[in-house]
């Protein structure tokens, strides 16, 4: 059971109080308050501000709950939000780092695909894998995830590309909120997975072998039975689709969406990483929560995305991990009043990380978004994009108790100090779900 916790002595609290959505100028407006306090009641906060403020706030519990409160000292320490990675591989078998190695002698990304690499390599060797295998390392990196800080990730699928794998993922993914963290053949209920996982359907992330020549038939497949069957399971919340050259076509990309969108789906889309499809277009023509990547928009797409509710998710560990030296135009998506936010893209072939600070630290340096812009893209606009807007991404009353602290002075240390864990303490809907010692 969520317990009730005073954090007090926080040097500075972030709130990002305000719209669910930051444009513009609004992205620098963190919602500092200094010497500030969070109580946390039943999992959600019911009271953030000043510390004489919230500990009024506080005593209006009754003397017996008063008494059983834990206070949490932040120690002059920061205090955000809980960062939200919106877009993530959560589940796969294994590493690729024998691809890392060709790409840095020199192979590119397509090429290391065409000689069975890529996603196939990853395709391949999930099917081989059993579910226990898969939930264990998902765990592993779900405690890491915690560790730095995040408190929702969504989560696609994408590596099976088969009915059966594609479903087996999507079912892990619930089996993995609140599953067991101890020992094999032991259960301790303080011991649980806390994190909150959204689930994307992303069978469309390129051609399966088996339809490399047919690739409108395996289209066929996704649009008349497996969709429906994820609809049908209550298994994902969106549906994903890598529009861009190599994988699925724009005309493709519009069949699978809209299929999705019948079967009650909401939707996401791969956009521009690669080479300008028009696929950011399409995000905008189907009202999509969110294009991600970007890499590849031309000026007409930046103003059509500012123009429209499309969150544009930016991915700079992929480029990072690359060595690619065009990362997507944050200043300038941001400039027009475009939706922005960020994400990890956790995955074991372009981006194995699930650090978000290391990511904020990218998109800081590569792509010219302050601090502050880059911690509302990372929680408030990031939940947004999944529509958790009105229950995670900021500190406010009545919210859930979603929040990390980080052992810095500043809030702009965070990026500063690149590649550096700085939390501290990481508090999902009321409980901790990790402290370092």
């Amino acid at each position: 059971m969520p317990h009730t916790f005073l954090v007090i002595n926080c040097l500075q609290l972030l709130t990002l109080a305000g719209s669910a959505q930051r444009r513009g100028r609004a992205l620098r407006r963190p919602g500092i308050v200094k010497d500030g306090a969070v109580f946390v009641r039943d999992g959600r906060i019911a009271a953030v501000g000043g510390r004489g403020e919230v500990e009024r706030a506080w005593k209006q519990l009754p003397p017996k709950e008063r008494r059983a409160t834990r206070e949490i000292d932040a120690g002059g320490r920061v205090v955000l939000p809980g960062f939200v990675d919106a877009h993530t591989h959560l589940i796969f078998p294994a590493s690729r780092a024998d691809e890392y190695e060709r790409r840095i002698a020199g192979a590119s990304y397509e090429e290391i695909a065409r000689a069975g690499g890529g996603i196939l390599s990853s395709v391949r060797k999930l099917r081989a894998a059993s579910a226990a295998d898969l939930k264990q390392r998902a765990l592993a990196n779900l405690r890491q995830f915690a560790a730095h800080g995040t408190t929702t990730v969504e989560a696609k699928s994408g590596y099976g590309l088969d009915a059966a794998s594609e479903l087996e993922i999507l079912r892990l993914h619930k089996e993995l909120v609140g599953a067991n963290l101890s020992s094999p053949g032991t259960w301790d209920a303080r011991r649980r997975q806390p994190l909150d996982i959204v689930s994307t359907f992303l069978g469309a992330h390129v051609i399966p072998p088996e339809y490399k020549r047919r690739p409108d038939a395996y289209v066929d497949l996704l649009c008349r039975s497996i969709i429906p069957q994820v609809a049908a399971r209550g298994l994902a919340e969106y549906c994903d689709v890598f529009c861009d050259r190599g994988a699925f076509t724009v005309a493709q990309s519009r069949r699978i969406l809209t299929a999705a969108r019948a079967c009650g789906m909401k939707l996401r889309i791969h956009a521009e990483q690669l080479a300008r499809t028009g696929a950011a277009r399409l995000a905008v023509e189907l009202r999509a929560a969110s294009a991600d990547h970007l890499e590849k928009v031309s000026a007409a797409d930046i103003r059509a995305l500012a123009k429209s509710g499309v969150t544009c998710t930016l991915l700079p560990g992929c480029c990072f991990h690359l060595g690619l030296q065009h990362y997507a135009p944050a200043r300038a998506l941001i400039d027009a009043g475009a939706i922005v936010a960020l994400a990890t893209d956790f995955n074991p072939g372009t981006s194995p990380t699930l650090n978000m600070q290391m990511i904020l630290s990218l998109a800081c340096t590569q792509m010219r978004m302050t601090p502050a812009e880059a911690i509302a893209a990372a929680t408030i606009n990031a939940a947004y994009s999944l529509g958790r807007a009105h229950r995670i991404g900021s500190l406010e009353a009545g919210k859930d108790a979603d929040l990390a602290i980080f052992d810095v002075e500043d809030y702009r240390e965070i990026p500063y100090y690149f590649g550096v864990n700085h939390c501290w303490l990481t508090l999902k809907c009321g409980e901790i779900a990790c402290k370092r010692q």
